[in-house]
């Protein structure tokens, strides 16, 4: 077996290559791994991880070898390893959390487990679906709508001077909120059409997107299904008590949306789904793993399993327990 780390400089807010290649052989070396038994290499543009987990993974087919991958970066750099690795079923890939979102990790564990090198390297493989969406390949979760609109607006306000993130963040925020709200969108899920005016919507493999926004408290990434969540146009009075219950999860429990999210949500389980806006004002704001782009229409379509990743220990024994758990209910 081989250990590939693949480190992004750009993510976060502080340079991982400065201290984590010395932790990673401090780690390797009490893991009993031989200098020759993993390889560290640093991003250096965009789609570099990508570029590198497929070269790794072929090299190890060839050769007839595992090959495990870890990325230190954001949601952005495990997807496109993951992407990389795709249809490689000797690869497995993992999170160390350096980015600034890090959704993938919550539906399994805490930061603070994927940070620990020792139980990364101690931990196991497990299959898991995967999206295959009109954005490329996801794990997590594919939102469309006012939440993706916000997101696709912050590069433009960064370019202001002395403007970080948090106030691009708040800028294109209240951009969002000051411009015309909703939008017409026609559903397609599982043959069953929909027309709803919408605020957003959120289809889910995982549980959490947008920095910690809980979209699918429930979802479950191996069961051969997609939460969607549509939330319907709402007034601007009523948006921030809305998103509030939201981002904490307090919609759905149970297998079921709450009494007081029934009026504002749609709620559907799914192998295939596919939007696009019919209001006549353009394209629709898309967003998966971190990526925004404006589309007419987008498709996702559940792959059982189709993936392999790398959890730490605790996460890994408590994702098996569960797993046995539900299989024998």
């Amino acid at each position: 077996m081989h250990t590939l780390f693949l480190l992004n400089p750009a993510a976060g807010k502080a340079d991982c290559t400065r201290m984590l290649p010395q932790q990673i052989e401090t780690a390797a070396a009490r893991a009993g791994l031989a200098k020759a038994e993993y390889t560290v290499q640093v991003t250096t543009h965009a789609g570099h991880a990508c570029e590198l987990a497929r070269a790794a993974a072929l090299q190890a087919r060839q050769a007839g070898e595992q090959l495990h991958v870890y990325t230190a970066g954001g949601d952005g750099t495990f997807n496109e390893a993951l992407t990389g690795v795709f249809g490689f079923e000797n690869a497995a890939v993992g999170c160390l959390p350096y980015g600034s979102g890090n959704d993938f990790l919550r539906t399994f564990g805490t930061k603070e487990e994927f940070l620990d090198l020792d139980a990364q390297l101690a931990g196991g493989a497990v299959p898991i679906d995967l999206m295959q969406t009109s954005l490329g390949l996801s794990a997590t979760i594919c939102a469309a709508g006012l939440d993706a609109q916000v997101a696709y607006g912050i590069p433009k306000f960064r370019r202001i001077p002395l403007c970080g993130g948090e106030a691009a963040y708040a800028l294109s925020i209240v951009e969002q909120l000051c411009g015309h709200l909703g939008r017409r969108v026609e559903y397609a899920i599982d043959g069953e059409t929909l027309d709803v005016d919408c605020l957003m919507c959120a289809v889910c493999n995982g549980r959490t997107y947008g920095g910690g926004f809980c979209a699918a408290p429930e979802a479950l990434p191996d069961d051969g299904w997609l939460d969607v969540y549509i939330i319907r146009k709402v007034s601007r009075l009523t948006i921030a008590k809305l998103l509030g219950v939201y981002k904490s999860g307090r919609h759905f429990r149970n297998g079921q949306l709450t009494e007081a999210a029934r009026p504002y949500f749609v709620y559907r389980r799914a192998k295939s789904v596919t939007l696009r806006a019919v209001d006549g004002r353009g394209p629709i704001v898309a967003t998966a793993d971190g990526e925004c782009v404006p589309k007419e229409e987008i498709s996702i379509q559940v792959q059982p399993l189709a993936g392999r990743i790398l959890l730490p220990k605790p996460a890994y024994e408590r994702f098996c327990a569960q797993r046995q758990a539900r299989s024998t209910t």
